[in-house]
This record gives C-alpha cells, structure tokens and sequence, in this order.
C-alpha cells in the first residue's frame, strides 16, 4: 500500500549537509599524497604547436611535471576526438588544452603554467558563423537523432497561397553553462585501478569513456559523483578535467585534483551554439496556420560535429497542413558545442513562439487564441494523438491567474510615467523521455531499506524524489529507506539530463522495490538481508514509440524606460503540465530556475567572440551578465495535475527544460508590446530599443 510519500513537499535529504559545508564535492575529498594540475590553453586559434619549452616552468618551486602531447601517456581513440587532449601537435581551436602543469600545491601547478613557453605554426581561421558561409552543410542527423530536415505537404505552394503571411529572423549568440561547481576531478590511480570523483551528470557514462581512452575494462574504474553543483547539460558527458587528471596521476604517479577556472569553462567543455532562424508562418483569416516553415543555422567545431536540433521543437507544436524544417551546420575554428539547458528546444521555441506572436498582430488576434486555434491532438509529425496534451490547459489557467483578459492588443497602450507597460505570452514543449536503469533494493533485519542506483543529483532534488518514489514502492514510511546514489560501483542508470533522470530511476526503483515484496510475504523483516535487483531496459526499449511530451505556457509582464531603454521585468508566470509531481517543493525550484534561465538568456547573456582571437572576450561572471535577484521581482509557477499512463510506472514526464522553453519569447513579445519595437536578436538590451525612433 502507498504511504503517500510522492506528492508531498519534503525537503532535500542533503540539504543540511549542503548548507552546514560537509557535503564534498569533487575536490574536496581528502587525499593523501595529493598534487594539483593546471590547465594550460592554447594561444592560437587554429595551428600546430612547433615548441614547447618546460624548462622554466619545472624549474618552478613545488613543481613535479609539465604533460604536453610530446609526453603525455597515450590513449586509445574515443567516441569523442576533443577528448584525445595532449596527443597530437595539433591546435584546432584558441583555448584547447595543450599542457597541464602537476605541482604540490595549486599556486605552484598555476605559476608553473604561467611559465610553460609555447611556440605555434598558426593559420588562417574561421569562427564566426554567418547565413551564408561557404562552409554550410547539410549533417546526416541532428541531436541526439532526429532526421536533419522534414517535409510535409508543399510548403512553397501553401505559403504563397495564405492570405496572412511571416517571414522573419531571429538569431542568438553563443550561451556558456557556468554551473556553480565548475568541472571539476580527483583522480587516483592504484594497481592499476582508477578512481575518481568527478563533477558529472552521469557516473557511468564516465566511467565507459575513460575505460575505452585508458583501454581498461570499466570494472577497473570507479567513478563517484555524490554531490554536483551544477550541470545545466554541460556536464552530461566526460569532458577535458577528468581526462586531465587522470593522465596526470597516471603520469606522476600520485592523486591529482584538477578544477578548470571559471575562465577555463568558456568554451572547452561546451556552450549553446549561436543560431540563426528563418520562420515563415502562413495563415487564414481566421488564425489557423496553413503552413509553416523553420530553417536553422548552427556551428560545430573542425573535430566533432554537434548539430544543435533547433528546428525540432516547430515539428510537433502546432499543426499546419504544409510544413518544412531544415537544419545546417557551419565547420568552423571554434571549441565544439554542446548541450546546455533544453538544447534545440530552448532556441527553438524562441523563434518559433516569437513569429506566432507577429503572426497574431497580422492577422489581428489574440496571442493566446492564436495558439489554442492552432492546438492538435495528432502530432503533426509522427502522424499519432499524443498520449497526452494539455497545452491549452496550461494556456488558459496561465491566462485566468496572469489577468490576461481585457488586454489592450496595442503596443505602447499602457504607461506608468516614464515606463512603458508591455505583456507578452509564449508556449513550451519537451519531450517526456526515459532511459534503461537498473536498481536494488534490500530489507534489513531491522525494518529498514536500503535502495541503491547510480543516479545523479546535480543539485536538482533528485535524490529526494527516489526517495519517495521508493519509499511508496516499498509500501513503508520514507525514514526506513536509505538512498544511495552517484557511484559507478552502485547499479547502472542513465545520466541526469533531457528531463529523463527521475523518470527513469524511479522505474527501476519500483521494479526492484516490486521485485523485493515478492521476495517478503506478508511484509516480515527477514532474518537477514534480502535483496532484489530490476533491470528496466527490456521493458523501456518495448515502449510503443508515441509522442509525449509536457508542456507550459509563459506569461510575463515587463516595464521599458521610454527615454533609456531599459528593461526591467514586472512579473513572470507559467503554468506547467508534466505528469505527476513528485515533490512540489523541487519541482517548483526547477521550474523557476529554467524561467529565470529564459528571463536571462532574454535579457542578459551573450557570448562575444573576437573573430582575431577565435575567443569569448566575456569569459567570467563580471562581463558575461546573468540574471541576478534584483531581476526577478515577481516569478511564480504551477502545474496542473495531469496523469498519463502512457508514461513510466511514476507517472512523471520531467521538469529540469520545460521551464526555460519558451520564456525568452515571452520576455520579447512583452517588450514588442510595450514598445512597439521587435528585437529579433537577443539579447534585448537597452542600445537596441534607445536607438529606435518613437520609443521616447
């Protein structure tokens, strides 16, 4: 029977840890023997090193070695090139890792890389993306594997039909992850064994990477990751740290522990690509979309190709009988991109979301109603109903606590002094995934439990909601269940990302804790252990391939200084509907972390790229500007309680992107309105509306 743990708003089982400082992240276990590695970039964009002079550098106090590709230990090819660091001469991008320092303390190993001389054969480059670079192609898929371009109907045909017709362009500039924990290892070796403990969103991912560069089978290799400070996708893969370390310790033969700076994080371990999308939308006079066109433009590195799906999130939002969407990618000298926070859906949604806002001033109809016109229960592109879709749910419960009615249509209708008083609405949708998992879960003589799973929290309240999840399983109180989570050694699980980690987990967790109740008649404490394993993936990979997707709506409320341009955001409010809740206190906290993250990418971020340099000129958090506190005057989000039983044995969809799908449209299209000015080019800052004739 349920004890009725899921649903309710408990606190984070790690939460005391976290806040009284005795919760370790990667590089603060103790070690003994430990040394400190720095990481050195390279100074070119694009080249070969010719030299590279350690003499000064090992000459340095506390120093204990300088690894470059000339003596680093070698490695296997891997699944990803940009891994393979310091084993070819070749630079292929300004800021890859061409050397790392190894000393006795961290200010030694970081004066030691001021010293390592480095001479370079450099060569002509290319880094800036544009609509019509000569390097643009058409790649075999887009991530993770969705077709590159769809074709529906004839679009050409439909949309020189329409009577109300947008054609428009939106780009976004590159946007850089900056978890809190910046990636981050201490890697170990012994008999031949490697231990680490990473900052990652998937211990086991990690764990096969490194055994295929080590050539170790993954049994030699434990990677641990119990507490993460940060991902937002950045860390869903191995990336440069723990290579770094490992070969490092491997080297040296002693513990290494290897933090990137904050400045090192701007581009090596990955960034959303900048973007640059066509949408043309056609419609009757009556607001119903005839067709629909999305033509995405993205870059990718010269070693590894990441085709963003920006064009993904068009193929199943709202129905027209004539669609297209493409994708095309630029080569260029720059690190290679990589997920970040609702990759292809967040950019996605932007320009979508925004042009459906142009096309309601065209055709002189509500924004809200243009969207609940345009609803489907099929999706548009797989041909079959949703298993659930409760978009024009979430649109008219956002509309009804927003106060939506009653709005005056027109730009700059509403004034308050020198401000000028804009709303703006956008929709969101994510695709509900899981992936094969496995558990335990063992009874103790005691009456208590124990459930163990290599899942991740990165600071998302995942462990929490195993917790409950399995505490309901098991048919007990949640204070007889332990939870055990982040380690290699524990039973195989995906990693925390594409909103799938508590879908996922928690299936593997009921099984294992179903498995287990079988194992105890009538519920009696065993004499001595028992436990039950479950394994998920024969039963996920036979899931029937049908859309599901959660999906929300953005209302916000902005006010724009008439005579300097500023925005500053009055309130923001969305309504979700993503399955069962598990615990509202998280889901909310995720919820308002991915709106905050729409309102900054909206108003705030931008990577800026010398094009001499090949670099990100606004590589900290003092010139790359996020949204702080005093930016968010009022944010709120709630859900509607949806259940699906098309989905997993918890019934839960996902929270970690819906939140900041869409947002950024919501924020423009409240400018649009309180100004009269359409920005098409984030970030919305004050020198693009100051500029513009009429706003004072």
């Amino acid at each position: 029977m349920s004890t009725g743990a899921v649903g309710r708003a408990y606190p984070r089982l790690e939460g005391p840890a976290k806040v009284t400082g005795t919760a370790r992240y990667a590089v603060e276990y103790p070690v003994n023997g430990v040394t400190y590695g720095w990481a050195v970039p390279s100074a070119v964009v694009r080249g070969r090193i010719t030299r590279i002079d350690t003499a000064e550098a090992l000459a340095s106090p506390g120093v204990l070695a300088v690894l470059h590709h000339g003596n680093a230990p070698r490695m296997a090819p891997g699944p990803q090139p940009e891994l393979r660091l310091l084993q070819e001469p070749m630079v292929h991008y300004r800021g890859q890792y061409v050397a790392v320092v190894v000393a006795t303390s961290l200010e030694a190993a970081r004066e030691g890389a001021r010293l390592v001389r480095i001479d370079y054969d450099a060569g002509p480059h290319s880094t800036v993306l544009t609509d019509d670079h000569p390097g643009l192609y058409k790649p075999d898929q887009v991530n993770p594997s969705y077709p590159t371009d769809t074709a529906e109907g004839d679009f050409d045909a439909g949309y020189a039909a329409a009577p109300v017709r947008v054609d428009v362009t939106y780009r976004t500039p590159a946007y850089h992850n900056n978890p809190m924990e910046p990636h981050a290892t201490t890697a170990q070796w012994h008999d031949g064994r490697l231990m680490v403990h990473d900052s990652t969103q998937g211990a086991t991912p990690v764990r096969a990477i490194l055994a295929e560069l080590f050539e170790l089978p993954p049994e030699s290799i434990r990677v641990v990751a119990e507490h993460v400070g940060g991902g937002f996708g950045s860390k869903g893969y191995a990336k440069a740290s723990v290579v770094l370390a490992a070969l490092a310790a491997r080297h040296v033969d002693r513990p290494v522990k290897l933090a990137l700076t904050r400045q090192q994080l701007f581009g090596p371990i990955g960034y959303r690509t900048p973007t640059i999308q066509r949408v043309r939308l056609a419609a009757d006079t009556d607001g119903r979309l005839t067709a629909i066109s999305h033509d995405a433009i993205s870059q990718t590195s010269t070693i590894w190709e990441f085709a963003e799906q920006t064009a993904v999130y068009t193929r199943s939002m709202y129905a027209a009988p004539h669609r297209r969407t493409t994708h095309r990618v630029a080569r260029l000298d720059v690190p290679t991109p990589f997920w970040m926070r609702a990759p292809g859906e967040c950019p996605g949604a932007y320009a979508l979301e925004s042009a459906l806002d142009e096309l309601a001033i065209a055709v002189g109809i509500d924004p809200v109603e243009l969207r609940i016109r345009n609803d489907t229960a099929v999706d548009p592109d797989q041909g079959r109903p949703f298993t659930s879709r409760d978009l024009v749910a979430c649109l008219r419960e956002g509309a009804q606590r927003f106060g939506w009615a009653g709005r005056d249509p027109s730009p700059r209708s509403r004034r308050d002094g020198r401000w000028l008083i804009g709303t703006g609405v956008a929709g969101a949708s994510y695709p509900a995934r899981a992936r094969p998992s496995s558990a335990t879960a063992t009874a103790r003589p005691d009456g208590s439990f124990l459930v163990q799973i290599d899942a991740t929290d990165i600071g998302t309240g995942a462990r929490t909601a195993i917790w409950q999840v399995a505490a309901d399983a098991l048919g007990v109180p949640p204070e007889r269940v332990e939870i055990r989570i982040g380690d290699s050694e524990l039973p195989t699980a995906s990693l925390a990302g594409g909103s799938m980690g508590t879908a996922s987990w928690s299936w593997a967790v009921i099984r294992a804790a179903q498995a287990l109740r079988e194992k105890l008649p009538g519920g009696v404490p065993p004499t001595g252990e028992v436990t039950a394993e479950a394994d998920t993936t024969e039963e996920v990979g036979g899931q029937p391939a049908l859309p599901r997707y959660a999906y929300g709506a953005h209302f916000v409320e902005v006010r724009v200084d008439a005579d300097t341009g500023e925005v500053r955001l009055n309130r923001m409010l969305g309504v979700f509907a993503a399955g069962r809740v598990v615990n509202p206190t998280t889901a909310r906290s995720q919820l308002i972390g991915g709106m905050t993250m729409g309102l900054s990418m909206a108003l705030h971020e931008e990577g800026l790229l010398d094009e001499r340099y090949g670099d990100w000129v606004n590589h900290d958090l003092a010139t790359y500007h996020i949204t702080g506190c005093a930016d968010v005057e009022s944010i709120e989000a709630y859900w509607l309680d949806e259940r699906d039983d098309e989905l997993n044995p918890a019934g839960v969809k996902g929270l970690g992107e819906i939140g900041i799908v869409g947002a950024a449209a919501a924020v423009g299209n409240a400018v649009h309105h309180a100004t009269g000015v359409r920005i098409r080019e984030l970030p919305i800052r004050l020198d693009k509306l100051i500029g513009v004739s009429g706003l004072a």
